[in-house]
């Protein structure tokens, strides 16, 4: 799967469970993320109805974190939590939060420490603002 400035490529609708994700980033200039997070089976809205809550009732559905990946500008992602596959079945929204224009160097370093969330840093609106979020399901 392939992040461009501000959206996503290669992403298929669907996948096998135990699908590992490779990650990529085509930008030369910001830096990308594919967070999967597992819908609540009762869900029912897609994810770009999701979009329109406000943001803290859009963060709250966002509980259920399967895997991040960030990747660099014009680099391979790394895992940087959960195993980089996805395991369970169900539907998924993949987002990336990071600030737009915020340091990529600054942002790596700050995810390399953060717990429970993405980490603080500087920049503007993160990128799921940009139209940088999608939705796929994961089959058995």
């Amino acid at each position: 799967m392939t992040a461009i400035d501000y959206g996503y490529t290669a992403l298929p609708t669907e996948v096998a469970a135990g699908t590992e994700v490779r990650f990529v980033n085509d930008s030369e200039v910001e830096a990308h993320e594919f967070v999967a997070v597992r819908l609540a089976e009762d869900e029912e809205r897609s994810v770009a109805e999701l979009m329109q809550l406000p943001p803290a009732e859009f963060g709250a559905l966002l509980s259920d974190v399967a895997t991040v990946i960030i990747a660099p500008p014009a680099a391979e992602g790394v895992v940087v939590e959960g195993t980089g596959r996805l395991d369970e079945p169900g539907r998924y929204a993949i987002v990336c939060v990071i600030p737009t224009g915020a340091d990529p160097n600054e942002y790596l370093a700050a995810a390399a420490e953060a717990e429970g969330g993405p980490p603080e840093v500087d920049g503007g609106p993160p990128h799921i603002a940009q139209g940088m979020f999608a939705e796929l399901t994961v089959t058995s």
